[in-house]
């Protein structure tokens, strides 16, 4: 959406002569409940302004030549990916590939591959990695023959610093003996497990297997062998998942032996099974979202009174032992290598995302190609996105210390935030705003209006996003 052109006008002038459509769109609107009435929904399932595409022919030019340098040290991590399932949770947009053995051993073989076939070149070998994530899909599901070869050629292939955290994702239907000692014996140090809710109902309605006592006792296992930090996300706004439920699902993390969890909200995508079943009247309509920015709000209230740490708004560490540095770092736009099928990272200068469909995969490695499925040049302003970016997710944003660093024309961003202050959303201190819950809850709102106005006012691009993320309104 395209914005009259606004040269040389103040932001806070240009905020001003918004259309009111797109300035509720943008700026939000005034209300009594800033935590449930300030947007109507999310307007962009992830903030971000994106890069250039590049031309196909030079994505492998490309990625070669960035191979042959050692690139930046500051900070690397790789995202691996494993795209396989055992069942597909019915909320899901995403999913790729039901586990089977066969291409399971396949898949695995050609990913040993691609970590082996830049293991020597400056840019992959010369600077360790401060953080390894294999995510998917659900890597748990991997055999523990696969996982333990996967593993071992991370540590063969990849420079890890000593304390490089190693997190596998998965779900509890996993945590079984064979598996979870394998994880531990070639490095794993950090599991995360969508548990999405522990009530049965809820989870059933999510396609999950286990029932609620399976989850505690597995949980409890998994954290008794003191080997790795356990951290679980939790979805709110799922059918069946009543306040209630959700107090439950809040005193849980409380009861259990974790050092961390997430609290996500939940994007109910238009080819869902859930939303089928949902629209075949089989289960009840998930939550609004104005009834999700409640449950936020009240999992907020009830956190706030647990010796626990708010690591980003919408993540807490229970324990000294999370560190949650793989998030932390993608947050901060730091190197991450990708491998696998559907793996995204991103180099000094590009973002890079990998073939999706397995056999195209395979079939491009068994060429010894590097299967890349897209390259986009950095936008300009990516070093101040990133800055933008991180410190939001930490709940603060430090407009004098953005200008300071990057640009005094930031100084303009005040005028956006003297209007969320006065809705809600924001609290400013001598220093810095930090975000209020309802200003924790709309974050993405936030990150993406405020990206939208630094491109405005240091490369002219009055531009404003709109996606439809979700069906439930």
């Amino acid at each position: 959406m395209k914005a009259a052109n606004a040269s040389g006008r103040s932001l806070k002038d240009v905020l001003a002569a918004l259309e009111p459509e797109l300035s509720e769109m943008v700026i939000g609107r005034p209300t009594d409940s800033p935590l449930q009435e300030s947007f109507d929904a999310k307007r962009v399932m992830h903030s971000g302004v994106g890069g250039f595409p590049l031309p196909r022919g030079e994505w492998q030019s490309h990625w070669q030549a960035a191979l042959t340098n050692p690139g930046t040290g500051a900070g690397r991590s790789a995202y691996i990916h494993i795209p396989f399932c055992q069942r597909k949770c019915s909320y899901c947009g995403f999913f790729q590939n039901f586990c089977q053995e066969e291409l399971e051993t396949a898949y695995i073989d050609r990913l040993i591959a691609e970590l082996k076939m830049s293991a020597d070149k400056p840019y992959q070998s010369s600077n360790p990695m401060n953080a390894i994530f294999l995510g998917g899909g659900t890597p748990s599901a991997l055999s523990p023959a696969n996982i333990s070869r996967l593993l071992k050629a991370i540590h063969d292939y990849l420079p890890l610093t000593n304390d490089c955290e190693v997190t596998l994702e998965g779900r509890v239907h996993d945590l079984i003996p064979a598996k979870m000692e394998a994880w531990f014996a070639d490095g794993v140090n950090r599991v995360s497990l969508g548990v999405q809710s522990f009530n049965t109902k809820v989870r059933q309605a999510a396609g999950r297997i286990d029932s609620r006592e399976v989850v505690m006792e597995r949980l409890r296992a998994l954290a008794a062998y003191n080997q790795v930090a356990v951290i679980v996300d939790l979805i709110y706004g799922l059918p069946y998942q009543t306040p209630e439920v959700w107090r439950e699902d809040l005193n849980a993390l409380k009861a259990l032996p974790l050092d961390g969890w997430d609290l996500y909200q939940l994007n109910l995508w238009e080819n869902s099974d859930m939303k089928k079943a949902i629209d075949a009247g089989r289960i009840p309509p998930a939550a609004t979202t104005q009834e999700q920015a409640g449950m936020f709000g009240a999992a907020r209230n009830r956190l706030d009174g647990w010796p626990v740490n708010q690591i980003s708004v919408c993540h807490w560490g229970k324990t000294g032992r999370e560190r949650n540095l793989y998030n932390h770092m993608s947050q901060k736009g730091c190197v991450m290598l990708p491998f696998g099928a559907g793996a995204g990272g991103r180099l000094d200068d590009a973002l890079i995302m990998l073939e999706r469909d397995i056999k195209q995969y395979m079939g491009r490695m068994d060429r010894d190609e590097k299967p890349i499925m897209m390259m986009l040049s950095l936008h300009p302003l990516t070093d101040i996105h990133d800055a933008v970016k991180h410190q939001i997710k930490q709940g603060y944003l430090d407009i004098a210390g953005l200008a300071a660093q990057f640009d005094p024309r930031l100084t303009e961003l005040n005028a956006l935030l003297a209007i969320w202050e006065e809705r809600g959303l924001v609290a400013r201190q001598p220093e810095i705003a930090r975000l209020t819950t309802a200003g924790q809850f709309w974050y993405v709102n936030l990150t993406q209006s405020v990206l939208e106005c630094i491109n405005a006012m240091l490369q002219g691009e009055w531009s404003w996003e709109k996606q439809k993320v979700a069906a439930q309104g």
